[in-house]
């Protein structure tokens, strides 16, 4: 995936060099997101189009239950954003689209417990052990939504702009894993599948990852 991303922004760099050298115009931006803070490229195609090259990265840990299990959780949040930007009218509304690498993920490590509803059965921590998962979604995500601000409309350098999307990102991926007595026990890891299961209801509503965004950029 990283090699993708590499790839990715050499031909958007060598694309930006073209169209700089070409005397069109390039503005970089710093922005607070849903997706984490992050920094983004600019670069003016034509009067109604702009393209968009961008990164976004945080990090947080926190206790909160998944499925039925207390864990302390790990929330990782990177990606790296390709889009496009339409604005159909002269004022600064535009209409978005693109991809989102996205290498967002959840670990998760079980809290210390007596004992440890796992599926339909409780077992107790030498039965179980150590708890942990991992929760991740699609590496492309589909991005769509609108925005206002175009940093090539105004003659300030300076200027404001505002992102609202979903990125599609897909149906989640769960792992869990324990390495108690029962580790290789075939009821036990029937009970684990179910567990999966329901972290995976946990967290299914965020498919549909929703984007908000508000940013400053400079132009050159």
């Amino acid at each position: 995936m990283r090699k993708i991303f590499l790839v990715l922004v050499a031909i958007c760099l060598v694309t930006g060099l073209e169209k700089v050298y070409a005397g069109d115009q390039l503005a970089a931006g710093l922005k607070l997101s849903t997706l984490g803070p992050g920094a983004e490229a600019i670069l003016k195609l034509n009067h109604n189009f702009n393209a968009r090259v961008g990164g976004n990265g945080f990090s947080h840990n926190y206790n909160g239950t998944q499925g039925d299990i207390e864990y302390g959780l790990d929330l990782k949040l990177l990606s790296f954003s390709f889009l496009a930007d339409w604005f159909p009218f002269k004022q600064g509304l535009r209409l978005s689209g693109g991809l989102i690498i996205n290498e967002n993920k959840l670990d998760m490590t079980a809290k210390s417990n007596a004992n440890y509803h796992i599926g339909n059965v409780t077992y107790s921590a030498a039965q179980a052990g150590t708890v942990t998962g991992r929760v991740d979604f699609n590496k492309v995500a589909p991005y769509a939504g609108i925005g206002w601000g175009n940093p090539f409309g105004k003659n300030s350098n300076w200027s404001i702009n505002f992102d609202l999307g979903v990125m599609f990102q897909g149906s989640p991926h769960v792992d869990l894993s324990a390495n108690g007595t029962l580790a290789n026990n075939a009821a036990f890891l029937t009970e684990l599948d179910r567990e999966k299961d329901n972290v995976r209801d946990d967290v299914k509503k965020y498919q549909y990852y929703p984007v908000a965004a508000i940013g400053v950029t400079y132009k050159f």
